[in-house]
């Protein structure tokens, strides 16, 4: 029981982080384009400059 003591703040502390790390990278953006990097995997088109 007594390790109860230290587990529960520190699982607490991990949600809040896991949390916090969501609504970060809600806010940041990085859930704006999901389709986006699939098609580009699938575009032809050369990057690279031709010589």
């Amino acid at each position: 029981m007594n390790m109860l003591i230290y587990l529960i703040p520190i699982a607490l502390f991990l949600g809040g982080l896991g949390l916090f790390a969501f609504l970060w990278s809600l806010k940041s953006g990085q859930y704006e384009d999901l389709e986006g990097a699939a098609w580009r995997v699938l575009d032809d088109a050369d990057d690279r400059p031709e010589k």
